[in-house]
């Protein structure tokens, strides 16, 4: 979790999973926040976001910005995953904040450690689109580990968070004149 620190993962009782009825708001709800996590709406979609960067750009700092499109695309991942285990693993425990949701360099090591963030990504955003999808999942019950959280503020979180880092690499991207779709 971004905004506070977390417990350690204490042993408690898991909360029951309401099944979703079809057609209930129940689902409706699941559904929009599918959507919500997975497609842009109102801003440009991530993977459009983070295709077609050219190699040489992803580690460039323009004058007065603060991140690296590796920084960004690092810290969204980290931070991704973190927000994904937190809602699904009472073990999970959370890197230090904030030092651990970001990288130690500017540039990514490799083309492949660009590649490998990306699916690393991709993968925890399906998998916490399937687990907000799931109606087994009660979206509304305290996650018995944490301290007042819920699966449905974890996925609105990191929708949020997602939106407003992937915005920035918007920015970066036209600071380096790599950004050209009419958003």
């Amino acid at each position: 979790m971004i905004s506070a620190k977390r417990k350690k993962p204490a042993a408690k009782k898991k909360a029951h999973a309401k099944p979703a009825q079809p057609g209930s708001s129940d689902q409706a709800l699941r559904e929009q926040l599918a959507e919500l996590l997975g497609k842009g709406n109102a801003h440009a979609v991530w993977r459009d976001i983070l295709s077609s960067i050219p190699e040489a750009m992803r580690g460039t700092k323009p004058p007065r910005a603060p991140h690296t499109a590796w920084q960004l695309l690092e810290h969204l991942r980290i931070a991704q995953w973190d927000m994904l285990e937190f809602s699904r693993n009472p073990k999970h425990v959370s890197p230090e904040f904030p030092q651990g949701y970001w990288p130690s360099t500017e540039m990514p090591p490799s083309v492949t450690a660009w590649e490998t963030s990306v699916k690393a990504f991709e993968r925890d955003l399906t998998e916490m689109k399937e687990l907000v999808s799931n109606p087994k999942t009660d979206l509304f019950a305290r996650i018995p580990h944490g301290d007042g959280q819920t699966i449905l503020r974890e996925a609105l979180v990191l929708a949020d968070h997602n939106a407003y880092h992937l915005g920035q690499i918007v920015l970066l991207r036209r600071m380096l004149g790599a950004w050209t779709a009419a958003y």
